[in-house]
């Protein structure tokens, strides 16, 4: 069953030939497996899914209509809220935060009958690259455990690799779905800003978070894109049209004639094996009727330091919240006001978190905001105009997710070049743009490589399309880490 994708999964229940609660059965079996060689989870719901499955199984005998995600498993980053159980955000902070209201992407999710799995570990208030920053634990690489799936949204990816579910939701402010993605060998997509609901999504940097699906197959990725791209009235920020029918346009899609621009330039510093893979990716996509146009996005190599500017200063600004009065665990030291303040975040934040606030706080402070702030905000605007250029002359961009494939944990101690593990991909929170990365081989370690792709506002359609035409001539995306391609007991 776990080589299932999750249209397959639901056509197998809507069809009758599998139950809902035989599939969450097998999914719970499979975590209590094999997660804790992963670690992917922090909280597994298995009696509210188990329920849930029930009430489906009756609902379709019953002769009633079932949803567009009926008896599909989904896992749910734990940055995003789920009613009346505790989202953490892998802080010690949060451990006594029980969410009061669903996110939207959940009640979207709820409402088209799909079964939710439980929460999933990340890099503390999704500051991170690599899952190692987690107050909890640190998530594993299903390709080799000795190795980091990526972050922010690790525990997200490795559970969708290691085949523990066939859907999960992530959130994406600099690459946090699509650097995971590629680090694992699946499918992780971060719509157009503004086009899935951030209400429920516990802040980092407002104007670039966006929650997303990591999948084993595009297709899956349009099924989900179709629920949780629902208008939201909670959300200001979100784009208030009907979600797009995604998987029909699949059916019909073609690279024929598209234009697809390459920034050769800004990708000369690539690793040989990096950039070996990359060409190859393109050659598929020429041998698809692609024309490959070279164009310039040389702008990008400010795009570590702007992203740390703005993405710091607003998490500064969000985590605020978090003192101990408000939210979050008080310090039992603390004997008076100041003390409750300055103990409590002391206590609840760890090292990245502290980095960043401090950084945040020293941009946005007097006589430094308009040296840092600003002029990150008008080198921003520069970037989105520079795009506009780009997209004038081509359709979708084309560039690796990650300049290398995912590395040992505990590799990385230099915040900088952890921060530079985000260079390609950062480009697309900082312009609003849809972005995906699809499995692209595989290094000589066996370890997987991904390609990404970026359209313009909006065209989110356009890159599902693109990204499915390559997977389906290349077909990469299918291969299970042997470890875990296994059925397990009933």
């Amino acid at each position: 069953m776990h080589k299932l994708s999750a249209i397959e999964l639901k056509d197998l229940f809507v069809k009758g030939e599998i139950s809902a609660e035989q599939i969450a059965k097998h999914t719970l079996n499979r975590i209590e497996k094999y997660d804790a060689d992963v670690g992917s989870f922090l909280d597994i719901h298995a009696d509210k899914m188990l329920r849930k499955a029930k009430e489906l199984d009756a609902k379709k005998k019953s002769g009633q209509k079932v949803g567009s995600m009926a008896a599909i498993p989904v896992a749910i980053k734990d940055n995003i809220n789920i009613k009346d159980t505790i989202t953490t955000c892998a802080s010690k902070f949060l451990t006594n935060y029980k969410a009061v209201f669903d996110a939207s992407v959940c009640k979207f999710l709820e409402e088209e009958d799909a079964l939710i799995i439980g929460k999933t570990n990340l890099d503390e208030f999704a500051m991170g690259s690599s899952t190692e920053n987690s107050a909890f634990k640190k998530t594993k690489n299903p390709w080799n455990l000795t190795c980091t799936p990526g972050g922010s949204s690790g525990g997200s990816a490795a559970a969708v690799a290691a085949r523990l579910c066939p859907l999960s939701l992530g959130s994406d402010t600099g690459g946090s779905i699509r650097q995971p993605a590629a680090f694992t060998g699946i499918v992780g997509f971060k719509p157009t800003y503004g086009r899935v609901s951030r209400y429920g999504l516990v802040a980092f940097a407002s104007s670039l978070d966006q929650i997303g699906p990591f999948s084993t197959t595009v297709a899956d990725t349009a099924l989900i894109m179709q629920t949780i791209s629902k208008s939201c009235p909670y959300d200001s920020t979100n784009i208030h049209q009907d979600a797009p029918d995604y998987l029909s346009c699949l059916q019909t899609a073609s690279l024929k004639g598209k234009k697809i621009g390459v920034p050769w330039h800004f990708l000369e510093k690539l690793s040989e094996e990096s950039k070996n893979n990359f060409n190859q990716a393109v050659e598929v996509f020429k041998s698809l009727g692609a024309d490959i146009v070279n164009i310039d996005l040389d702008i990008l190599k400010y795009s570590i330091a702007v992203y740390y500017v703005l993405a710091t200063a607003e998490a500064s600004a969000n985590l605020a919240r978090f003192d101990g009065i408000r939210y979050g665990v008080r310090s039992q030291k603390a004997t008076n006001l100041e003390e409750v303040y300055e103990f409590s975040r002391q206590e609840g934040f760890g090292p990245e978190v502290k980095n960043r606030i401090l950084l945040g706080t020293y941009v946005l402070s007097s006589g430094f905001k308009d040296a840092y702030y600003k002029k990150a905000q008008q080198v921003r605007t520069l970037m989105v105009q520079k795009f506009k250029e780009a997209f004038s002359m081509c359709s979708l961009v084309l560039m690796p997710t990650s300049p290398i494939p995912a590395f040992t944990i505990g590799e990385i101690q230099d915040p900088l070049q952890m921060y530079l593990q985000d260079i390609y991909t950062i480009a697309a929170n900082l312009i609003g743009a849809p972005a995906i990365s699809v499995p692209s081989g595989f290094n000589k370690n066996n370890m997987p490589l991904g390609i990404q792709i970026i359209g313009p506002q909006l065209h989110d359609k356009e890159v599902l399309c693109a990204a499915h035409s390559y997977e389906q001539a290349t077909g990469h995306g299918k291969i299970i880490p042997s470890y875990f391609d296994n059925e397990v007991s009933k």
